[in-house]
């Protein structure tokens, strides 16, 4: 499946976005529809952390394991899951200057079962959706914390 692109300005300093897009706890203040959250780790942030999240979409919840495989303060950060038979591997890029900077979320879903394989181009659009739905969340909860 093609990798989606999300890409917003926001006005508000490097560390407020980049602690938001890194840390679940400050995640799931941003997105109202991350109704729980668990640490499978010790740490919070970095490399190696490891999380269950649970969404709520369309009327019910979904359960995901996620974990931290890059982390580069104010800058950078991956998280990977493997859920029903795909891979799916999202980057958050942060630049930018004083107050202000862009945020460019990547979300590479590579499926390595057959129904997977069949359903994730046809759902791309929806998934694509989603998360840019997720990253306007992000960008107003950021301007708000900034204030």
């Amino acid at each position: 499946m093609k990798p989606i692109v999300v890409t917003e300005e926001i006005e508000a300093p490097i560390k407020v976005v980049f602690d938001c897009v890194s840390t679940i706890r400050q995640f799931k203040e941003a997105l109202p529809h991350i109704v729980d959250f668990e640490y499978l780790t010790e740490m919070e942030s970095d490399v190696g952390t490891r999380f269950r999240e649970t969404r709520l979409m369309k009327g019910q919840e979904r359960v995901t394991e996620l974990e931290v495989t890059e982390y580069d303060e104010n800058n950078r950060v991956r998280m990977v899951a493997d859920t029903n038979g795909t891979v799916w591997d999202t980057t958050f890029v942060i630049t930018g200057g004083e107050g202000f900077c862009t945020l460019v979320t990547t979300m590479h879903a590579r499926a390595y079962k057959w129904l997977p394989k069949l359903m994730n181009p046809l759902i791309r659009g929806m998934i694509a959706k989603f998360v840019e739905k997720d990253m306007d969340l992000v960008k107003a909860y950021c301007k708000r914390e900034h204030r």
